[in-house]
């Protein structure tokens, strides 16, 4: 964002929610498709599921609720409606696709949650609300791909439902620097708090 951008926004969306007092983390589309560079969706973000794999460990550790969430369609794409017309690679997320799997060290724990969902939103359609809810978490950790698309749905639709949206800086990405940007900009401006890893990092440590 240009210096100019940034001071139209001071004064009116620089405000900050904090953490919360009990925390969820969310790993969201996390699967081999924006992994494998023979894949339509292959964002060059290995780094960031690296980044994410440590803050899973991390909330690991902090004992508290991990939720992962993949995309997965009927055969026909029935079930994916407007948002599979209009992007046609999303058939890799046909149910049983192999480019819907876990990339490695991703793997979930029996005790961890997995939310298949259709749309961008990891809340629309989806228990996750009700989930967070009955277990009294007032936050949510995203962690996740992409950041211009679920990562920004799942981050308004978790503001729009009463919790608190923390975007965790250095595991969420694109495939475009540039629409990861903005998206980070605009979300830390007017629905989430955009926090640098090392700080929920440390921020786990004490729970």
């Amino acid at each position: 964002m240009t210096d100019e951008v940034e001071s139209d926004y001071v004064g009116i969306f620089d405000g900050d929610l904090g953490f919360g007092k009990k925390p969820a983390l969310i790993l969201i589309d996390f699967v081999e498709a924006y992994f494998d560079k023979d894949c339509a969706l292959y964002a060059g973000v290995e780094h960031i599921l690296t980044n994410a794999i440590a803050l899973r460990d991390a909330a690991r550790d902090a004992g508290i609720l991990i939720i992962y969430t993949n995309v997965a369609y009927a055969p026909s794409l029935i079930d994916g409606g407007r948002f599979t017309q209009k992007v046609a690679p999303l058939a890799n997320f046909v149910a049983g696709h192999p480019m819907g799997a876990w990339p490695e060290g991703l793997e979930p724990e029996e005790n961890e949650l997995v939310i298949s969902k259709q749309y961008p939103s990891a809340f629309f359609g989806t228990s996750l609300a009700s989930t967070l809810t009955a277990n009294g978490n007032d936050s949510l950790i995203m962690t996740g791909l992409t950041t211009s698309g679920c990562v920004r749905a799942t981050c308004v639709d978790c503001c729009s439902h009463g919790f608190i949206p923390i975007v965790a800086e250095q595991s969420v990405g694109d495939r475009h620097e540039d629409p990861h940007r903005a998206n980070l900009f605009d979300m830390q401006a007017k629905y989430a708090d955009v926090v640098p890893d090392q700080d929920i990092m440390k921020y786990l440590a004490t729970l």
